[in-house]
């Protein structure tokens, strides 16, 4: 606004009493007549107005005729003229017994137009602009304009990008405005240095920090793009990262980045100090809650004596207690962590503290900054609500878990004080990211040849938190295809609920196709943060004659009474618990992941058994300084009739999915006939475990993001309940299963794996060195997924 309010005010008393009339532009002129203390006048006349109705420049003037009026009131007429957008200057004097308006209109916004902008379309540009077409123009909203397209181009790595405005007059007192933008090039990050360090090298913080260093594909992932929001928060994820490996002393020292103009590049420099590595020492919990029994919270701790002091585990040692005394009846009680140091010896003892806490109450929750995440899929992380008790434990688990699902790129909660002194205002803000992938996979076998998977996956679906996939796969054999929906919270509890829909063919069996279709109904529970309970009903339909082979191979082939050719129906249930501390699902360095499943088969249907499967895996960092980390897996699993013997199906059949190096249905028991190996026969049991150790490319830059991965796996299927009398028949070769007995197979190998922009791709080469003459290899696989 071009009206001097504070210079109004500073010479009102000369402006009553000389007669000097107040403009808008904040200049003061004599004027003919002077005004009095409390002059009356008894019209309006609005002088200058093209476009705009006079009837709007007096409902605009606070000054009434008849009724006495003051230099103040003239000042709040100027400053509500001016906020309608509509004029560039205003001056008001006094006339007689007339008050003079005269006003100069801005001009109108015809168009509004960006030239040579190709990195961001014009529908991203429109957004971030203030002047639109039939809106006032107005000089100092244009320069915003200008810095915030500036700002635009800056977030997308272009920081060198230069703008200007040409204005093109039309008729009718209207104006088109063209934004010229040079986009110039990106502006990379040549380096990202780190000084202090010692106990982790500079390749290891690297893939903790969200700034990334430029790349040939770096134009994909934008990581290389600074900016000084993201540099902070940079610092923040370094000493959480120090943080739970024992460095409670750690301290970022500074951080900045210097942009070389010539090559348009930055070189980011990351100072810290490590200090000494602790681990936990003496671990208490004490309580000023009357009645409280503190020796039945220790067994929630995660904190141990001895261990390597965590950050982490003493959040989450307070989230557990904090759950467990408002379950107890206590609300607003606050559990307060205390360190006592122990430098000599270098331990940290923790003392939990228990009181009652200040009452306070959640008067609103404000989410902002989600352009895509419904609120109620944000709202529904909090275990409270407003009006709820102020609970500042549930809340950071509300963080963590928005962190988990994988939408956002950032997740910030602050408070506000609210509208009393018991009321707390909770912040969300948010930052949305791409959550669907496209995927696909093959491998190639001596057996079979190629083979390819293709899968679309979206896990917010429509910003509603649902995870949708479709996909098909083609070998020279098979043809898969399945669709698979869930609702993370099925009827707006914890619960997440879904369905798989597929069909399955595969032609590779000797004289006959067998198709699979059919649906799986499956429900999820938390028990804790860490683990899960599940529950999926199975109706599936075998076809073992999909394409009508000639009746006589089934009278000739004893195979085909194993498999009772025509339909067959499975229906069953399977209950399931699954228990997860991986630190992180895509490349996890720390934690355990397992699962344990029994299936009922008998809800009906032709089959009639009980499956029980089991496997676990254990991540364990080897070297912090070289990021190399070893894991082990185990698995096990056993099949039992529960009515006749076993249809040839309802066998465990395993290859390349527990052993590298074996085709699908690759070892195990086989059907044999004379001297001729046939199909895989099944198991009813198996057990098998993996060691591998994955470490970064030598050589190879760590930005790429390329590991290589060595392996060997181990196991063993054995055991039968084909019954005899379906491997004979009359006038034929009676079938005899071999590689029924306890027979190991192992393999050995080395893999790549490669964070790629598109996605983690692997391949990996097998050899399996102890395996059976009638085993079928497959040496060669690989996968790729990718994000859109």
């Amino acid at each position: 606004m071009k009206a001097g309010s504070n210079l109004l005010n500073a010479v009102s008393a000369v402006a009553l009493s000389a007669g000097i009339v107040v403009s808008g532009a904040g200049i003061a002129t004599l004027s003919a007549v002077a005004v009095a203390e409390a002059a009356v006048i008894n019209r309006i006349e609005v002088r200058g107005n093209e476009r705009v109705d006079a009837s709007t420049v007096r409902n605009n003037v606070t000054i009434q005729p008849g009724t006495s009026f003051d230099n103040n009131d003239i000042d709040e007429s100027v400053k509500r003229l001016f906020s309608t957008g509509l004029f560039s200057d205003v001056r008001i004097s006094v006339s007689g017994g007339a008050l003079i308006v005269s006003v100069s209109e801005n001009q109108i916004v015809n168009q509004v137009v960006f030239n040579g902008n190709k990195k961001l379309k014009d529908e991203q540009l429109k957004r971030v602009v203030q002047m639109q077409p039939l809106g006032a123009y107005n000089e100092e909203i244009l320069q915003a304009d200008v810095e915030s397209i500036k700002e635009a181009y800056n977030a997308i790595g272009r920081s060198d990008a230069t703008v200007s405005t040409r204005l093109v007059p039309v008729n009718g007192g209207r104006v088109n405005i063209a934004f010229e933008i040079n986009e110039g090039d990106r502006t990379k990050i040549s380096a990202i240095n780190f000084v202090g360090n010692q106990a982790f090298g500079d390749g290891r913080l690297a893939d903790v920090i969200a700034t990334k260093r430029s790349g040939l594909l770096s134009f994909l992932t934008r990581k290389d793009v600074y900016d000084e929001d993201k540099l902070r928060a940079d610092e923040e994820l370094l000493r959480r990262f120090y943080y739970n490996h024992g460095y409670a002393d750690f301290r970022v020292l500074s951080s900045f980045a210097e942009l070389d103009e010539a090559r348009n590049e930055y070189v980011v420099t990351i100072t810290v100090e490590e200090g000494e590595r602790y681990t936990f020492g003496d671990i208490n919990i004490e309580s000023t809650v009357s009645g409280l029994n503190t020796e039945e919270l220790r067994g929630l701790l995660e904190t141990r004596s001895g261990n390597v002091y965590s950050a982490e585990d003493v959040e989450d040692s307070i989230l557990a207690i904090s759950d467990r005394v408002a379950g107890m009846g206590y609300p607003f009680a606050q559990v307060t962590p205390r360190g006592d140091r122990d430098f000599a010896n270098r331990t940290i003892s923790v003392t939990y503290l228990v009181d009652e806490g200040t009452r306070a109450y959640v008067e609103r929750i404000e989410i902002i900054g989600n352009t895509r995440t419904r609120d109620y899929v944000i709202r529904r992380e909090f275990d409270l609500a407003e009006g709820d008790a102020f609970n500042q434990v549930l809340v950071r688990r509300a963080k963590k878990r928005l962190e988990s699902l994988g939408f956002f790129e950032t997740v910030d909660i602050s408070t506000r004080p609210g509208t009393e002194p018991d009321r707390v205002i909770l912040v969300v803000n948010v930052k949305d990211q791409p959550t669907g992938e496209f995927g696909i996979g093959g491998g190639y076998s001596n057996t079979d040849g190629f083979s390819a998977t293709l899968d679309i996956t979206e896990k917010n679906f429509l910003g509603r938190g649902q995870f949708i996939r479709g996909s098909i796969g083609k070998g020279e054999d098979t043809q898969t295809y399945s669709v698979s929906f869930t609702e993370p919270y099925f009827l707006g509890y914890r619960l997440a609920a879904g369905f798989d829909v597929y069909k399955n063919e595969d032609s590779s069996f000797d004289g006959f196709n067998r198709i699979d279709q059919g649906v799986n109904l499956r429900i999820a529970a938390p028990i804790t943060e860490d683990l899960s309970a599940s529950l999926a009903y199975k109706l599936n339909q075998t076809d073992y004659d999909g394409e009508s082979p000639d009746p006589d191979d089934f009278n000739s082939n004893p195979f085909f009474n194993t498999v009772d050719a025509g339909d067959r129906i499975t229906s069953s249930l399977t209950a399931g618990l699954s228990f997860n501390t991986l630190d992180d699902n895509q490349l996890p360095r720390e934690g355990i992941a397992a699962r344990f499943a029994l299936e009922y088969a008998g809800l009906g249907g032709d089959a009639e058994y009980i499956k029980a499967t089991a496997k676990a895996t254990y991540f364990q960092m080897l070297s912090e300084s070289q990021d190399i980390i070893g894991s082990v897996s185990v698995g096990a699993g056993h099949v039992v009739s529960t009515g006749d013997d076993l249809n040839v199906f309802d066998h465990f059949f395993l290859g390349q999915d527990v052993i590298r190096g074996f085709d699908s249905r690759g070892f195990g028991p086989r059907l044999q006939e004379g001297g001729k190996f046939l199909e895989s026969a099944g198991g009813t049991t198996y057990f098998n475990g993996s060691l591998e150790v994955s470490a970064p490319l030598p050589l190879i830059s760590r930005d790429l993001g390329l590991r290589m991965n060595v392996f060997t796996d181990a196991g063993t299927l054995f055991g039968n309940d084909i019954a005899a009398a379906d491997l004979s028949c009359g006038g034929c070769t009676p079938q005899t299963v071999v590689g029924a007995d306890l027979e190991f197979r192992a393999s050995v190998g080395v893999g790549l794996t490669w964070a790629s922009p598109f996605g983690p791709l692997r391949i990996y080469y097998a050899e399996p060195v102890v395996k059976e003459k009638f085993d079928e290899t497959k040496k060669i696989g690989f996968g790729a997924s990718t994000r859109f």
